[in-house]
């Protein structure tokens, strides 16, 4: 019974195999793939040319680009103070603020012109003697030649026996008196000039005076030379100063500066772009303001700006940070103030000073991050791997403006490569710039 089961179920399984047989015997091979090389997917963008500026940024404190302080030239008390000299009044210029005692001066001046007169009079007589012993020493050698002719006469009469020996000595005697009074005369008119010289001396040293009293009284009133904001007083009425002695302090309210500290390699970015310097000390004496813009912002409020001059860089850098100190201008910084709203521009305010350079048209820019060193990676026409050494101008802002080494159309990699194999396949991806 069981014999039989077994016979019936083996012809099916003999026929399936014979027909597996036939198919697998008439079906084709597997297909064979050629082998591919497939490239690194990597994302390129075409480079164009574009127009940058250099900007650099720093913070600084303002300070009031001119300052005023009164020192005491002359001592005595005094006797007015202007009503609005308080720290933190503005004053306009030419206003007199303080009013030191003149009287000692004014004193001193009426003394010193009364001292020219005297020696106005004191000339004038001077005149008059010359004059007078002018005519007398006429007068007197006059008598001489008279007195000579009579001693002459008297001594032939002596020598003919005619006349005595007393009458001779009587005419010499006569003659030599009237030589001693030419003498005198003489001598008295060639005092004259040295009295002169000596009344000249005297005259320039009492003008001398009179204009230095005259300027000590000047001195005594305290005078504002321009628009100011006083910041110190240090003396108050009725109290008495010396000479040298601090008086007021102030402001100059038509500019005020910031000093910012700036790397010397970001410095040297701001001037990229400009024209080559034939001569440095008259480019120093020009000052790079006609090529760099400059912007202040409140520290405390950004929304708050001032458009500023960069009037100068100071003579030595930093000796710590080793940085190069510019000097940025703001020109009235009052002028379109609204407290609170808007105030002004006041010293020791904390801001921060943005500087662009001159836009450079045509510059290729690049990703700081696509820059390996000093190469780049690029894609080439059969999409192969290019290691192309550049050269770079400066950095900003996580971008490199290269000088050299790229051109408009070359395909960039975004992406880095590892390792970076010269000729490797690659599969860009094209992204917009």
């Amino acid at each position: 019974m069981h014999r039989s089961s077994a016979f019936w179920f083996l012809p099916p399984v003999v026929l399936g195999i014979v027909v597996a047989a036939i198919f697998i015997s008439q079906a084709e091979g597997p297909a064979r793939l050629e082998d591919s090389l497939v490239g690194q997917t990597v994302r390129t963008v075409s480079l164009q040319p574009v127009a940058i500026a250099p900007v650099a940024r720093g913070w600084g404190d303002v300070d009031a680009a001119e300052s005023w302080s009164a020192v005491s030239e002359v001592k005595g008390q005094v006797i007015w103070r202007h009503p609005d000299l308080d720290s933190g009044k503005v004053i306009a210029s030419g206003t007199k603020v303080l009013e030191i005692d003149p009287a000692d001066y004014r004193l001193a001046i009426v003394q010193a012109e009364a001292d020219l007169a005297a020696f106005a009079s004191e000339s004038m007589q001077i005149d008059a003697e010359e004059q007078n012993t002018s005519r007398i020493l006429n007068l007197e050698e006059a008598r001489l030649a008279l007195s000579e002719t009579e001693l002459s006469r008297n001594r032939d009469l002596l020598a003919k026996g005619v006349t005595a020996q007393t009458r001779v000595d009587e005419a010499e005697r006569a003659t030599l008196l009237a030589r001693r009074s030419v003498v005198e005369l003489k001598n008295t008119l060639a005092l004259i000039a040295p009295r002169r010289a000596a009344l000249a001396a005297q005259i320039a040293r009492t003008k001398a005076a009179l204009a230095r009293n005259q300027r000590d009284l000047d001195h005594t009133s305290i005078i504002t030379p321009y628009d100011v904001r006083v910041t110190s007083v240090t003396v108050e009425r009725f109290q008495y100063v010396n000479v040298g002695q601090m008086l007021v302090t102030a402001d100059g309210v038509a500019r005020v500066d910031v000093v910012v500290q700036l790397p010397f390699a970001v410095f040297r970015r701001l001037l990229y772009g400009t024209e080559p310097v034939e001569d440095t000390l008259a480019a120093i004496r020009k000052g790079p303001s006609s090529r760099i813009e400059v912007v202040v912002r409140l520290v405390s409020d950004p929304t708050q700006t001032w458009g500023a001059t960069l009037t100068r860089v100071e003579g030595t850098l930093d000796a710590r940070a080793r940085t190069v100190p510019i000097v940025v201008t703001v020109d009235d910084p009052y002028g379109d103030s609204n407290p609170p709203l808007r105030p002004p521009l006041l010293p020791n305010m904390q801001v921060e000073v943005t500087l662009t350079g001159r836009t450079i048209a045509g510059s290729v820019v690049i990703p700081e991050t696509a820059l390996h060193g000093d190469q780049v990676y690029l894609a080439d026409t059969q999409d192969q791997l290019e290691l192309r050494p550049v050269i770079e101008a400066f950095r900003q802002d996580g971008l490199v403006v290269i000088s050299d080494g790229l051109r408009a159309g070359d395909r960039l990699l975004l992406d880095d490569i590892t390792p970076a194999i010269p000729g490797a396949k690659l599969l860009p991806i094209e992204e917009k710039p």
